[in-house]
């Protein structure tokens, strides 16, 4: 007997854990392996469905009791920096940007370990060893590179900032971003996001996917200080507005079963398969 995988996505749901930015919560992922096969076609759709990418996994939030974690993106073609990003922008003028396959180096490791020990020190990636580092920036089916900033300096450049990037059909989806945390009086979280911006602007692409917004969250909400922001809120995206920090109908939970949830996905074809 002959077995081949599936061509159609499976879906699968996580056991409920600790919810890492609401205290007092748990929170469980529906989530999808990606294939070479149709990696980039199912990456790019879901993405615009609200989910986000980890490795070879296209995961969002399916949380029964809560409904905080929103996904979110800017409209390139609506965003103004405010002048405060642009003194971040200027703090910055500096550094030179590099986008590069997706290959981990022992630069990024370093720079991530340190950002890590600094910022997120309980954190579940805290114990990421060399190799489960260069999993997470190599093992993707999909278009990715790995955006670097580096500082010249007398002895040549060092790298100071850097996120892994995926590219899709209509934007860029920032996966995870990192910094040397002696750099924080320049602001590099949100200077990478405006950075984003400016490339999709150069590759005239639509969007710039930052993951998700917790309302509610201090971690989260530097998010919606940017303009043409814009919330994924069942399934449609939809303006964001200051009033939607304080809505209490955009955290109340879910009532739809995992088995509706997927039901209304829309899954791009399938390619032709040949056996």
């Amino acid at each position: 007997m002959k077995h081949t995988l599936p061509l159609a996505p499976q879906f699968y749901v996580t056991a409920p854990q600790p919810c890492p930015y609401l205290a007092d919560r748990v929170e469980r992922k529906l989530f999808t392996g990606l294939q070479d096969a149709n990696g980039q076609a199912l990456n790019d759709a879901l993405s615009k469905q609200g989910f986000r990418r980890s490795q070879n996994v296209l995961y969002r939030p399916a949380c029964t009791d809560c409904s905080a974690c929103i996904s979110v993106r800017i409209k390139v073609s609506d965003f103004k920096a405010t002048k405060s990003q642009k003194r971040t922008i200027r703090r910055n003028r500096h550094m030179a940007r590099g986008a590069h396959t997706a290959w981990a180096t022992d630069d990024q490791y370093d720079l991530f370990k340190t950002y890590l020990e600094s910022r997120h020190v309980d954190g579940g990636m805290t114990d990421m060893d060399v190799f489960e580092f260069g999993a997470m920036i190599e093992e993707t089916p999909v278009r990715t590179r790995v955006v670097e900033y580096q500082e010249s300096n007398e002895g040549g450049s060092e790298l100071k900032y850097a996120c892994l990037t995926d590219i899709l059909d209509d934007g860029l989806s920032m996966v995870y971003s990192f910094f040397d945390p002696d750099m924080s009086d320049r602001s590099p979280g949100k200077y990478m996001i405006l950075d984003h911006v400016d490339i999709a602007r150069e590759m005239e692409l639509d969007y710039v996917y930052l993951g998700y917004w917790v309302s509610g969250s201090p971690k989260m909400d530097y998010k919606a200080q940017f303009s043409a922001l814009q919330l994924c809120i069942n399934g449609e995206w939809i303006d964001f507005a200051p009033e939607m920090m304080d809505d209490s109908n955009l955290t109340s939970g879910n009532d739809k079963t995992i088995l509706e949830q997927v039901s209304t996905l829309t899954i791009p074809n399938a390619p032709n398969s040949h056996t």
